[in-house]
């Protein structure tokens, strides 16, 4: 991983003016916006970044499906309508950030519509559709780091092919395995190469850490998956974010108002897995003007489209490629490019191993009965031999860290929770040491 010590450059107010002057414009049919719910959308600072309702007038995401691998989505009033039936596997239920799941839906594909039709939090897509699979972070509030990472392995690969399998185009996994330094497994590498091979776009956030130069985590590290870094309001890279030449995008991931259950009903989230919900919010609105991309010229589009290092360079470990502009990639699209070709070289595009074909039916799951590995309700799954023996590997080293673990442990259960409820904006976050401007196209090649 390459070092960004001292590199602490400015980001541009590359997305221009606000929306103020149209908050009350009528977006969905519904009559003039109350003070309430204008209130509610100017909390909404990355929407008026990403000048949403110009957006919208071009795309809403209608049509696009996006698998959402968290702890669980909860039926909010803002979701209603965007929830296909979700499904449970090993360790959903368990999860110590209870409100995750819903928070990445919303963030993705909030209505706007609260408690009694009253106007609320939207997403960025708020046409799209949202495919909940559950499964376990891992932070139940006992146990280590092996423990954490034990519990996010059951479920993420059998969720991983789910999500393949299904109509869903976009998979946005919203858990992480924290670990510094964890290998993947094969399972979770296998399944990740299986939901590549069906085309699909897969995003998750690189990670919150704890150390100067935290590296990317799992599994946003792994080939094909594009990995989404966090900008505060002052459009920095916030510092705590994972830095690693896994990082490809970045987007708005601190202080977002969204959607959430309980309490006011609406939470403010910090971090790098709202910031990955923002990209592919972004995605599904580019998609959803150009069905017949693959995910190879969806993803071209958005990398040509990005706001960029400041300093001339294509890429660099804090913001990847930059930010997304998904209004840019809507109305200068430019040439997406090959439909065969993924944009990333550490990524060479094969097909899937073969399974059970998949009913069609517009971004359902592939069957109403769960695969193998995947159940109607919350349950504990099994592991492989390979997984066992990685785990054992991993228990020696930890105990090379006996002394240091327990305060690891401690730092990230309080940084990763990152949601709050929130009945009023707060001040957001110092200023991160990353800056971008607009950029030419991004050729082939990650690194």
């Amino acid at each position: 991983m390459s070092s960004v010590s001292g590199n602490r450059r400015r980001v541009r107010r590359w997305l221009g003016r606000g929306v103020a002057g149209v908050l009350g414009v009528v977006v969905f049919g519904v009559g003039a916006t109350p003070a309430y719910a204008e209130s509610v959308r100017q909390r909404q600072w990355h929407l008026t970044s990403l000048h949403a309702e110009e957006i919208w007038q071009h795309s809403t995401g209608e049509g696009m499906t996006v698998a959402l691998i968290g702890t669980g989505v909860k039926e909010v009033p803002e979701l209603a309508g965007r929830l296909l039936p979700g499904v449970d596997f090993p360790g959903a239920g368990t999860a110590g950030d209870e409100d995750g799941g819903t928070v990445a839906a919303s963030v993705v594909a909030g209505t706007g519509k609260g408690p009694g039709g009253r106007a609320s939090a939207y997403g960025v897509a708020p046409g799209a559709r949202i495919l909940p699979l559950n499964i376990s972070d891992g932070l139940t509030g006992s146990g280590g780091l092996a423990d954490q990472e034990r519990a996010v392995d059951a479920g993420l690969p059998p969720a991983l092919r789910y999500a393949a399998d299904s109509d869903a185009r976009i998979i946005l996994v919203s858990v992480e395995l924290p670990i510094l330094g964890y290998d993947a497994s094969p399972e979770v590498r296998e399944a990740v190469a299986y939901a590549m091979g069906k085309g699909k776009l897969v995003l998750a956030g690189v990670g919150d850490g704890v150390v100067d130069e935290p590296v990317v985590t799992t599994p946003a590290g792994l080939p094909g998956v594009v990995g989404v870094t966090a900008l505060d309001r002052a459009l920095d890279r916030v510092q705590r974010s994972g830095v690693g030449d896994d990082v490809d995008l970045a987007a708005p991931g601190a202080d977002i108002v969204s959607a959430c259950a309980g309490g006011t009903g609406l939470c403010r989230t910090d971090g790098t897995r709202v910031a990955a919900a923002v990209a592919a919010g972004s995605a599904a609105v580019v998609w959803a003007a150009h069905p017949d991309w693959t995910r190879n010229q969806v993803l071209r589009v958005l990398l040509n489209t990005v706001a960029g290092p400041d300093d001339g360079a294509v890429r660099n470990d804090s913001i990847g490629y930059g930010a997304v502009r998904p209004l840019r990639a809507l109305k200068t699209p430019g040439d997406p490019g090959p439909a065969d070709v993924f944009p990333f070289d550490d990524y060479a595009q094969t097909p899937a191993t073969p399974t059970p074909p998949a009913t069609s039916g517009s971004g359902a799951p592939p069957s109403s009965a769960p695969p193998s590995g995947a159940s109607a309700g919350p349950g504990t799954g099994g592991h492989s031999t390979g997984f066992w023996i990685a785990l054992g590997v991993s228990a020696a080293g930890l105990l090379c860290l006996a002394v240091g673990t327990p305060l690891l442990v401690a730092e990230l259960r309080r940084g990763k929770a990152g949601a709050t409820r929130t009945g009023g904006p707060g001040p957001g976050p110092g200023p991160g040491p990353e800056g971008h401007a607009p950029t030419g196209p991004v050729p082939a090649g990650r690194r």
